[in-house]
């Protein structure tokens, strides 16, 4: 009964069993959601649920990296509901303006208005003075209090796939998705800091949720420090393993740091892991220019 209602109501992705190497895994397939897929299609469940209260032409006002995969997600979406994106970015490097590409270019085919920020202390400040009234403001990565929604469907949508212990590893930037997860999820939730370090990501947390429960959901350290968005050449080597072996994309921010986490950290598990795929693949695109450019300037 709880699949049948599941299927009727939640954006559902399969789970696939796989082995890297010796390292058995199950991956929940966020990736194959659609247009907008991973973490950002259940941050914005909340939004697609509720979009016939927003009027057309409803304005939506964000904030990020011009190469962020919220960017994307937030300009489909809007576009796809005549509403408007309005997205502030720091300074955009005039090669990214001469060549557009990756999420840059896909957010602009979309019909997002990016907004360079020349004259805030940030691109935050930028974003919230050109609100008016009846405008919808998103928090850079969609970590929003109403992404609540998707994850408690989410863990509705996990508890009917799975009939055995497992315990739940995605990586995080903000923390919101695996701090949902965790909140309404029956299984454990792991997760690693890709932004920061774990007092970073503690705090990102309790920004969203300041009286927030912990203890469902642990936090792993990397083997290392890795700086956000910057090229490691172990990084692509593994990317490309994975690929290799599995069969499978993942992102080269996000996930790389997560699998490296997650392999560094695998005996402390007595359950099998679910990875969740975090999606976002076209954000790739913009990565794999930046390690192409690092190969070449180390040759």
């Amino acid at each position: 009964m709880l699949w049948k209602r599941l299927k009727n109501t939640l954006i559902v992705s399969r789970i696939d069993s796989l082995k890297y190497d010796d390292f058995d895994f199950f991956l929940k397939r966020d990736d194959l959601l659609g247009c907008i897929n991973g973490n950002k299609a259940r941050k914005l469940a909340f939004f697609e649920k509720n979009k016939h209260l927003f009027k057309k032409g409803q304005k939506f006002i964000s904030y990020g990296s011009s190469q962020s995969n919220a960017l994307v997600a937030l300009a489909i979406f809007c576009y796809e509901n005549n509403f408007e994106l309005i997205f502030v970015c720091e300074k955009i490097n005039s090669f990214l303006k001469k060549n557009p590409h990756g999420n840059y270019l896909l957010a602009l085919e979309y019909g997002a208005k990016i907004v360079e920020n020349n004259d805030f202390l940030n691109k935050k400040a930028k974003a919230l003075n050109l609100i008016n009234n009846e405008d919808i403001f998103i928090e850079e990565g969609i970590a929003t209090k109403e992404a609540e929604f998707g994850y408690e469907q989410l863990a509705l949508e996990l508890d009917g796939q799975l009939n055995e212990n497992v315990d739940i590893f995605l990586p995080s930037g903000t923390g919101t998705s695996a701090a949902f997860l965790a909140k309404h999820s029956k299984f454990r939730v792991y997760t690693c800091a890709c932004v920061g370090d774990e007092d970073y990501l503690k705090k990102q947390i309790l920004s969203l949720n300041e009286n927030y429960d912990f203890s469902n959901l642990t936090i792993l350290n990397p083997p290392k420090k890795y700086h956000f968005a910057k090229p490691y050449i172990e990084l692509f080597e593994l990317y490309k393993d994975l690929k290799q072996k599995c069969n499978i994309e993942f992102d080269l921010i996000y996930d790389m740091v997560g699998f490296k986490t997650l392999i560094e950290n695998k005996k402390m598990f007595s359950n099998k892991i679910l990875y969740i795929h975090q999606g976002g693949l076209d954000g790739n695109i913009s990565m794999l220019k930046r390690y192409e450019y690092k190969f070449q300037a180390n040759k």
